[in-house]
């Protein structure tokens, strides 16, 4: 509890400083400062709250819309909500009240038989307003009293914003309402309102026409100086056409010069406005000060969520900004990464491989560019002193480690020659009818690294050699870096006008944002931190992740074990590098061998090393005075600890290593060669061995150049993933005027179904554009 106050003081404070650091009535300029809002405005169309049938309210999705405007209001925000549903509400009560009487005037004079007659008349507008306000308020008063959460009701016509001594008087009651933390429900007097002018439109800063309660949001916002606009609509923001179309896309972030490339469609099936008002009421609010995002409120998948997310800053709806940055949106990066990577897999291998050898030698031309801003990275680490001295090992650069990446770059660059369009498999379906599965490339790759700057040229030759577009997104502490070898990853891809193929992501993109891009990404490569992992597999709900989120290696030593063998892998495995996803992090004994020398040497070969060992809870048994009992078998400690566990056979040891194990590497020092057989066959992990370090478990040790990571997925790549495992497959049908009804019972034809041998085919020469 103590933890949540102070986690709530320090949100209240920075919306506070915030607040005051706005006084000068800027909008935010980037998603990412709409945590900051103080002063919020939640305008609520007819769609979000009035059911499909126009007749009622849509109770569920306003609860939501009330759980998330007081969880907000009780962070310390100032929340107002601007809401339709009056003339809803009350044609569901009026019809209701006419249909009751004509039920009971037909009783009494026409007979029951004619009940079935009964229609129910049109319904004017500013009736059933006047019979819908008082029903809303009750509803919206007892859903805030659920959250402790206190409402009052503002009606509010034209003329009480054009009256300058009525206008004040609303802004003096809402400012009072606001300050005794209540939240101002506020909607337009439609049971008094007269029609809006046919030729009134938005102008200026100081005149706009009250026509719906979009303009009526956009004014209020602005007369109280608030910070953000949330006007939620029925579609999930602005497209460039409209959304119905096929070529509609939805623009993440508009400006005010843009609306010129703006096609509307029609308006929303309730309400007033239509996209065009809302767009035209939030260019007005931006311009005198408040932030607007226009999102969709009716979507059962977001709407419980999607006013914080908008709040927290997340890529929800559209963003107004007055701020255009320099340089590409991310969805324009991937589009032109897309293209390009196209035009990348039409390329001769022999051109890839020019462009991967380039790559390495200007690694070498260049290190003196790139070591000097990896300096500067490593000194903005070393002053913010928020790195680990692991973190800061990664993130530093050498000689010899450019050097050594030039070489797995060139060798990289030799197995791309047969690796796109290769060949695998070839049928003879029918005569003249054959059929090919070929490789190809999976399509536009996301790799978002930590503190690796290496990382950067290594994915973007194996993405190269396998055809791949890339967007790459590493860690803020190594931008200067990253930012020296993408362009030189840039100006290797010029030689055959491939630029584009491989994009640096360094805008204020959240990952969580980026996985939200399942329409223009087809697989992300996470290499970092077990976190890390772990948040993009939550994240990215409809892109496939390649990764692991933890590395739990075991190795099991078997009582038929060689003493000078277990020593030496038991300390290559775990203090070669702990902090590797391949290092041990549980040893396994079998019991027979306690109490003997080879146990004593393994201790003794720990402390030495000064390795701190925690003791199973089988283990901890056996002892008089026992290590720190471990407090979870599934752990990854990432440095110099281990667990130790005893087991009383082989089949004991499998057991434990799939119950507590996460798929990675796993390993058994024998003797027996029985044994070993049946722990290498029935251990499902990605990586087995048999007498040999977990440390082998690695792209570069078995062969591949380079790896992007190490999978423990049960599909596609398994184990370390070189460049077999950035393709796919497709399949190629070569027929002549073939048609299935030719095999059909009737038919002419018969499947033959032959195997054919596998002839790789001289792929053709694409000229470069340069």
């Amino acid at each position: 509890m103590l933890l949540q106050r102070l986690s709530l003081c320090r949100l209240v404070t920075c919306i506070l400083s915030v607040s005051l650091a706005r006084a000068n009535g800027n909008s935010f300029a980037h998603r990412g400062e709409l945590r900051q809002a103080k002063r919020i405005v939640v305008k609520l169309g007819s769609a979000v709250v009035t059911r499909g049938d126009e007749c009622g309210l849509a109770l569920g999705r306003l609860a939501s819309v009330v759980e998330q405007v007081a969880m907000l209001q009780n962070q310390g925000r100032e929340m107002m909500i601007v809401t339709s549903g009056a003339v809803a509400f009350g044609k569901q009560r009026l019809r209701h009240e006419i249909l009751l009487s004509q039920s009971v005037r037909q009783a009494l004079h026409s007979g029951q038989n004619q009940l079935k007659d009964m229609s129910v008349p049109v319904l004017e507008a500013r009736a059933c307003a006047a019979a819908g306000q008082s029903g809303l308020m009750a509803l919206y008063e007892a859903m805030f009293t659920q959250y402790s959460t206190c409402t009052a009701q503002v009606l509010v016509t034209n003329l009480d914003f054009h009256d300058d001594q009525k206008r004040q008087n609303l802004n003096s009651t809402l400012q009072e309402l606001l300050r005794m933390n209540i939240v101002p429900i506020i909607n337009t007097n439609d049971a008094v309102v007269p029609p809006p002018e046919p030729n009134s439109d938005l102008q200026g800063v100081n005149v706009i026409s009250i026509k719906d309660n979009d303009s009526l949001a956009a004014r209020l916002a602005v007369e109280m100086k608030a910070d953000l606009l949330i006007a939620l609509s029925d579609v999930e923001g602005l497209y460039d056409s409209p959304p119905e179309s096929d070529d509609a896309k939805l623009i993440d972030i508009f400006y005010p010069g843009d609306q010129q490339s703006i096609t509307y469609g029609t308006k929303s099936r309730v309400g007033l406005g239509g996209m065009e008002a809302k767009v035209k009421a939030a260019l007005w609010a931006l311009q005198g000060g408040t932030s607007v995002v226009i999102a969709n409120g009716t979507h059962p998948k977001v709407t419980g969520h999607v006013i914080t997310d908008i709040v927290e800053g997340k890529k929800v709806g559209t963003f107004f900004s007055e701020v255009k940055p320099a340089g590409p949106t991310v969805e324009q990066q991937t589009e032109m990464a897309r293209n390009s990577g196209r035009t990348l897999a039409a390329l001769h291998p022999d051109q890839r491989g020019v462009i991967i050898c380039h790559l390495a030698d200007l690694l070498v031309e260049k290190k003196e560019e790139i070591l000097a801003a990896n300096k500067t990275d490593m000194d903005l680490a070393a002053n913010a002193g928020q790195l680990s001295s692991a973190l800061l090992n990664r993130l530093s650069l050498s000689p010899a480690k450019l050097n050594s990446l030039a070489i797995g770059l060139r060798q990289i660059a030799v197995a791309s020659q047969d690796s796109v369009g290769r060949v695998l498999r070839r049928t003879r379906v029918a005569h003249n009818l054959e059929l090919e599965q070929i490789t190809v490339p999976i399509g536009v790759l996301l790799v978002i690294f930590e503190a690796r700057p290496d990382c950067l040229p290594q994915v973007s030759a194996l993405a190269i050699a396998s055809g791949n577009a890339l967007l790459a997104k590493g860690g803020k502490e190594a931008a200067n870096t990253n930012r020296v070898l993408h362009e030189l990853t840039q100006e290797a891809l010029d030689i055959h006008g491939v630029k584009e193929a491989v994009q640096l992501v360094s805008t204020r993109e959240e990952v969580e944002d980026l996985c939200r891009l399942d329409k223009m990404i087809d697989l992300i490569i996470p290499r970092g931190s077990s976190e890390l992992v772990r948040n993009i597999q939550r994240a990215a709900k409809s892109i496939p992740v390649l990764g692991h989120s933890e590395g739990i290696c075991h190795i099991y030593v078997d009582s038929e074990a060689a003493i000078d063998k277990v020593i030496k892998i038991v300390r290559d495995s775990k203090c070669d590098y702990p902090a590797a996803c391949n290092a041990m992090e549980t040893l396994l004994v079998h019991r027979d061998i306690l109490r003997t020398t080879l146990f004593d040497q393994i201790i003794d070969m720990l402390r030495t090393e000064r390795v701190k060992i925690h003791a199973g809870p089988r283990f901890a048994s056996y002892l008089t005075f026992s290590p720190s009992e471990v407090k979870s078998l599934r752990t990854e400690y990432g440095d110099l600890e281990c667990c130790i566990e005893v087991v009383d056979s082989m089949q004991e040891a499998i057991d434990h290593i799939h119950r507590y194990g996460s798929s990675h590497t796993d390993v058994i020092v024998t003797e027996n060669e029985d044994t070993a057989e049946q722990f290498l066959q029935q251990l499902d992990s990605a990586c087995v061995f048999w007498n040999a370090s977990s440390r082998f478990a690695d792209g570069y040790r078995f062969g591949l150049g380079a790896e992007v990571g190490i999978s423990t997925a049960r599909i596609h790549a398994r184990g370390p993933v070189g460049l077999e495992g950035l393709l796919t497959t497709k399949w190629v049908l070569r027929g002549d005027g073939h048609t299935a009804a030719d095999f059909s019972e009737h038919g002419t034809l018969k499947y033959l179904h032959e195997n054919l041998p596998v002839t790789q085919p001289q792929p053709r020469q694409m000229t470069s554009s340069n």
